[in-house]
């Protein structure tokens, strides 16, 4: 088959602000199997210029595919694009097949086929093997009701077959890096740089987390293979940065330890960053020198708040002493650390603010990045918000950079506020200013500056964002937006049976960290 990967252009800031672009791990690790299983698999970005909708079906329609496959790490904000891109090459080309992957329409999969009766089919959960089975049950035109892991209609109805069983072998199946051309995808500056995923899920239950039972349980590459693989898009490729999507690559000390070393023995300059808990950084104090030699720059940590109630709530685990000496230890081995802290819980108030951003300067991050609450309804966290009056209504800017909810005691505009002061303080005080431009370390240099000029830009662009097109009181929850909760579906995969001796083990919940990438 003549198979069209399209990843659209995303409206979130992230996207949008800096100069440098990532490539799409998901669609190219949909795309390595489907090129080893003998398709004629094409990968179109239009993220870069970035394309517009009608140069997407332009494109689409000149290659002529049998079928067209999105999918997209923003999910729920980058959805109202590929529907409208979707539409568009559904008109252009009836005969072909599209098929949609990805978190929110792992979960969003009955609202998206009866709304959209272009789609042909949503693959639910990881893609690999499920993409490779439907792929091949298209051409040959064998029922797809047999096929595990995917949604699609029929002349009865709206359907879903079992879930697919869980990846345990993620070395199986190879990235389709021959996809992409690596000199167009940069980070860190300028610098040319691809997104990799060491391992899937993470064994914390925190309720809030959009991807926390997508992967359904931990699980890791084989760090040897893993860093040779690394090794050899640096040797090759002439990649300099490795941008981690993993949601808590550190869970095993043992399995990650044995990876710095192997990466180590490799000897090659690679920029290595990504997102881990601050619980792992404490526990690995005595071997953080191996992160440094390894690669690693920058790892952003979930702080998330502060307040004893509200990380109660979440369950996020950790804790305010745990934060900070997180934070020192990375510091004293030349890696910067990036806090996440997230605003937007309905009880709020100017005295919160205040309490947090004093707690910030206690913890004395390197960078920070402020985020708001944003609910998804596969979450436990989706009952607690589900009553909860919405201000923003465009899916398009539920992105966990713009406030979607109203809080009981402030108007959003104050909210807003209290944001950008905060994010002002922290990273205009003396001791910031004097590691972004005084720094010895020239990686931490380069780094501090290029993340301050984005700054710069995305402040003020935030700002006009919010005069321009305010929240406004809709009169509608979040229920109403969004349907009932779907936390009883949360977990994507059926994972393999547990051996006897897991069996005697109490039962962890798999999360994600609740970024979005």
């Amino acid at each position: 088959m003549r198979i069209l990967l399209i990843n659209v252009p995303h409206p979130s800031i992230g996207s949008r602000i800096p100069d440098d672009h990532l490539p799409p791990l998901g669609l190219l690790a949909i795309g390595g199997p489907l090129i080893d299983d003998g398709h004629e698999v094409r990968l179109v970005d239009g993220e870069l210029k970035p394309m517009t909708a009608a140069e997407l079906v332009a494109t689409a329609a000149a290659f002529k595919p049998d079928a067209v496959l999105f999918g997209h790490s923003g999910s729920t904000s980058g959805h109202p694009v590929i529907a409208a891109v979707a539409a568009g090459i559904a008109q252009a080309l009836p005969a072909a097949f599209i098929v949609y992957g990805g978190v929110f329409p792992t979960y969003h999969w009955r609202d998206i086929l009866a709304a959209e009766p272009h789609v042909t089919a949503i693959v639910r959960g990881e893609g690999e093997e499920t993409a490779r089975r439907l792929m091949a049950a298209l051409a040959s035109g064998t029922p797809l009701a047999d096929i595990p892991g995917i949604a699609f209609r029929d002349a009865t109805g709206l359907h879903t077959t079992p879930p697919a069983p869980m990846i345990q072998n993620l070395d199986a199946y190879r990235v389709g890096w021959e996809l992409i051309d690596h000199a167009r995808y940069s980070y860190w500056g300028g610098l040319r740089a691809v997104v990799v995923q060491f391992s899937r899920g993470c064994p914390h239950p925190c309720t809030y987390c959009g991807q926390r039972g997508f992967w359904s349980r931990w699980r890791h590459r084989d760090p040897v293979l893993f860093a040779k693989e690394l090794a050899r898009l640096r040797r090759e490729q002439g990649v300099r940065v490795i941008n981690f999507a993993d949601e808590n690559p550190t869970s095993s000390r043992k399995v990650w330890r044995t990876f710095l070393e192997a990466l180590i023995a490799e000897d090659v300059d690679l920029v290595l960053v990504g997102s881990t808990r601050a619980d792992d950084i404490v526990r690995d104090a005595d071997i953080l020198h191996l992160y440094r030699k390894a690669g690693w720059v920058r790892f952003l940590l979930g702080l998330e708040n502060t307040d004893a109630a509200t990380l109660a709530l979440i369950r996020k685990g950790g804790g305010i002493d745990t934060d900070q000496e997180a934070i020192r230890l990375l510091r004293r081995h030349s890696i910067l650390s990036m806090a996440t802290w997230v605003v937007g819980f309905e009880e709020e108030t100017d005295r919160d603010h205040w309490r947090g951003l004093r707690r910030l300067l206690a913890h004395d991050p390197d960078q920070i990045q402020m985020l708001y609450v944003t609910p998804h309804r596969w979450t436990p966290y989706y009952q607690l918000a589900a009553g909860r009056l919405v201000i923003e209504t465009d899916r398009r800017r539920w992105d966990y950079k713009h406030q979607v909810l109203a809080t009981r005691h402030m108007p959003a505009w104050r909210t807003l506020v209290w944001v950008k002061f905060t994010e002002a303080v922290l990273q205009l005080r003396p001791k910031a200013l004097r590691r972004t431009y005084l720094e010895p370390d020239a990686r931490l240099r380069h780094a501090m500056r290029w993340y301050a000029r984005i700054g710069r830009r995305v402040w003020p662009h935030e700002i006009l964002g919010f005069l321009r097109h305010p929240p406004r009181d809709t009169g509608a929850t979040v229920a109403d937006v969004w349907g009932p909760p779907q936390d009883r579906e949360e977990y994507a995969m059926a994972p393999p049976p547990r051996r006897p001796a897991e069996a005697r083990e109490p039962a962890t919940p798999s999360m994600a960290s609740a970024q979005a990438r």
